[in-house]
């Protein structure tokens, strides 16, 4: 997988972390979206082979 993709899949769950309302603490979220986001995109091309696209 491309680093851009990443990149940008981490950052969009981050932003999007950023302003759910079950943690207070914005840092904690914005961690937790950054890394979920990372882990969801590098898991794609896995997704994709046992799918057969």
């Amino acid at each position: 997988m491309d680093p851009v993709n990443l990149t940008y899949y981490a950052v969009v769950c981050g932003g999007l972390a950023a302003y759910a309302p079950n943690c207070r603490n914005v840092i904690v979220r914005t961690a937790v979206g950054l890394g979920l986001g990372g882990a969801s995109a590098a898991m794609l091309p896995v997704v994709h082979f046992f799918l057969g696209f």
